[in-house]
């Protein structure tokens, strides 16, 4: 072969492998890599379908999986499975693994998107389900969901490190951490943790901690030396998550009314959720929770001897600048962390257990819905383009305790614990013109409503 162009060939893949950036090697490492061993037999995915209720499987399968379950299609090569399930070795055999984005990887308008929560998830059925096509028809050890489009992840976490040593050995007996199932956690969306010091939605996290982003893998079958040899790459996945920019509003904008919305947001939503734009702003505010009035369980659910003993394990020993003081990953606070709003008109329902179904609601607390199901679709006929998030429809009386219960966690029903959708009162001054201008700038758009200073709540890149 010529030469010179063996050298050419040479310095442009040494070029090519330079420029890769540590978000690129993230975005690669979380599509390609299965960070804990498989949870059930490969064939549990093909099975799952005999827990449904048919004669036979369904011919388009892999569809109705993902539409039974509320997973969602990869956008990247994962062997025909959804994105949050992935193969991994079982012992010796070929095996199947959940990974970030069964929470992580929501969609929106039928577009399958990484970091965007999964507001359609049922992950206690899937769990229970592939648990029953492998034979092991037990209960699940605690609930993992308690209404579709909600996790138990506290729970998950609470549990799980109840098995483990501080330097994250296994342990018999599991030690008690206070463990509740009760929270109901809505997924807030990755690319609001660039503006963040602290996550989670009491803020009680510091937003720069590699470890506890790890949490999941605390399988009991992943070893301790499985986490140390994966700590790289998620230095590499935050770094992902950290360039990460929301989905761009795909109708048309009302700019006069966005204008108006804009000066009403500044007024009354800025000192809370920030600024937007180029100039941005972000607080970082922690709101008391006798002052903002939202459901409690989740402040109470993650109790400070968790954190207390999460802070001795591996996951709080990392070496990195940290937000908080002290050195601590974890902490406890006061309240709720008013969250960053870039990209919210995609991310509903809202409130931190998912208990309100648009805007609109959230600004008015006498129009929120007490019990309502929705389709846990993500086309455009399942949006409400008007109130800003997802249609839904009333349900009068509660489903009776025998019928199944993948029917009854699809019915949101405010009065029971977890789920209140009480407080946040501060829209109830408004006008309802006041309102829909105010949602009207949840809305990214590529103008420039003001001429001196961006608009609130449009997409930082335009």
């Amino acid at each position: 072969m010529n030469r010179p162009i063996v050298m050419f060939a040479l310095v442009l893949c040494s070029t090519t492998f330079a420029q890769e950036t540590a978000a690129q090697r993230g975005k690669k490492a979380l599509e390609s890599t299965a960070f804990i061993p498989g949870l059930w037999t490969a064939n549990a995915y093909g099975n799952a379908w005999k827990r449904w209720g048919g004669a036979e499987k369904p011919k388009d399968y892999d569809k109705a999986f993902r539409e039974y379950y509320g997973l969602n299609e990869a956008p990247y090569p994962n062997k025909n499975l959804p994105m949050g399930l992935r193969e991994s070795p079982l012992l010796v055999f070929k095996g199947l693994a959940i990974d970030c984005m069964s929470c992580h990887g929501g969609s929106i308008f039928g577009k399958s998107i990484i970091g965007l929560g999964n507001t359609q998830l049922d992950i206690h059925a899937l769990f229970d389900d592939l648990n029953y096509a492998d034979g092991r028809n037990i209960p699940l050890p605690f609930t993992f969901s308690n209404v579709r489009g909600t996790t138990e992840a506290g729970g998950m976490s609470v549990y799980l490190l109840g098995f483990r040593e501080p330097d994250l050995t296994l342990r018999q007996p599991r030690k008690d951490l206070g463990l509740k199932d009760d929270l109901c956690e809505d997924t807030p969306a990755w690319w609001l943790l660039k503006k963040k010091r602290t996550m989670y939605h009491t803020g009680g996290a510091d937003a720069r901690s590699i470890r506890s982003k790890m949490q999941f893998m605390m399988s009991p079958l992943t070893s301790p030396k499985e986490f140390h040899k994966h700590e790289a790459a998620f230095y590499d996945i935050q770094e992902y998550m950290l360039a990460m920019e929301p989905p761009k509003y795909p109708e048309k904008i009302d700019t006069e009314l966005a204008a108006q919305g804009e000066k009403l947001f500044l007024k009354n939503c800025a000192s809370c959720h920030g600024t937007y734009g180029e100039k941005w702003t972000y607080p970082n505010k922690i709101i008391p929770l006798d002052e903002i009035g939202t459901d409690p369980n989740r402040f109470y659910g993650i109790s400070e001897k968790f954190g207390e003993y999460y802070n001795q394990t591996w996951f709080a020993q990392e070496k990195t600048r940290w937000f908080l003081p002290e050195g601590k990953p974890v902490m406890a606070t006061k309240g709720y962390q008013a969250p960053p709003l870039d990209g919210i008109w995609a991310t509903a329902p809202y409130f931190h257990n998912g208990s309100v179904p648009t805007l609109y609601d959230v600004l008015n607390s006498k129009t929120r819905p007490q019990r309502y199901t929705r389709s846990f679709k993500t086309d455009k006929e399942d949006y409400d383009f008007e109130k800003v998030g997802w249609k839904v429809t009333l349900v009068k009386d509660k489903l009776p305790s025998t019928a199944p219960a993948i029917e009854r966690r699809k019915i949101y029903d405010t009065t029971l614990s977890g789920r209140s959708n009480a407080g946040h009162t501060y829209g109830d001054k408004l006008t309802d013109p006041e309102r829909m201008a105010i949602s009207s700038i949840s809305k990214p758009c590529n103008i420039r409503i003001a001429a001196h200073r961006p608009s609130p709540i449009a997409h930082r890149s335009d």
